[in-house]
């Protein structure tokens, strides 16, 4: 099912004990210069217990005659209000390692059995908003493998996910085209393209 159809019904205020998913905290620190300062932050309360890693994000390549292409999906982010386009992610789960957990994600959200050929360092997503963090895990799917013929997601009730690919060459200007459809370009995704198109016009 797409999740086109998908809109926001309604926003307001969220009482703390009627939060499952983050809190907010005010942090008191001190500056360079000595004076006592205030933040505010947001935090998730999923992250595992003495684990170093809330999340994984995943960078699945599929090797074809055509050239090499990432594995990316459609999902509309109430947050945003739009069908955001991201890289296949998801919470790392109590006693997994990063590269556990993103073989599994990679799994349930497009159905595709891949190997991990990298992993990067802890990485923050907005360090002036929240703690939030996670790990890019490269993913190789071996195409010529009988459970990548026909890969079938295994999404939770409640998720509606839509898989496609795109040709990593051309993954700066599919981020442009589908912005100017109406979709949100996930950080992940748009820092990639970028990091890829830099590469291509300095000749790295």
């Amino acid at each position: 099912m797409s999740s086109g159809t998908a809109k926001i019904l309604s926003t307001g205020p969220l009482p703390d004990d009627q939060a499952r998913w983050i809190k907010l905290t005010q942090i008191k620190y001190q500056d360079p210069r000595g004076t006592h300062r205030t933040w505010e932050s947001a935090e998730r309360r999923t992250r595992p217990t003495n684990a170093p890693l809330d999340g994984v994000g995943i960078v699945a390549i599929l090797d074809k005659p055509t050239g090499k292409e990432i594995v990316l999906q459609k999902q509309f982010r109430p947050p945003v209000g739009r069908i955001t386009i991201e890289v296949p992610a998801g919470l790392v789960d109590e006693g997994e390692t990063a590269e556990e957990a993103a073989v599994r994600e990679l799994r349930e959200e497009t159905g595709y059995v891949g190997v991990v050929t990298e992993t990067t360092p802890v990485m923050y997503n907005d360090p002036g908003f929240c703690n939030t963090n996670l790990c890019m895990v490269h993913v190789s799917v071996d195409l010529s493998l009988p459970e990548n013929q026909d890969p079938a997601p295994q999404l939770e009730d409640g998720e509606f996910i839509d898989v496609f690919t795109v040709r990593l060459a051309d993954l700066w200007d599919e981020c442009k085209r589908l912005e100017e459809e109406g979709c949100a370009i996930d950080a992940r995704v748009g820092t990639l393209a970028e990091g890829i198109l830099l590469a291509q016009r300095m000749k790295l």
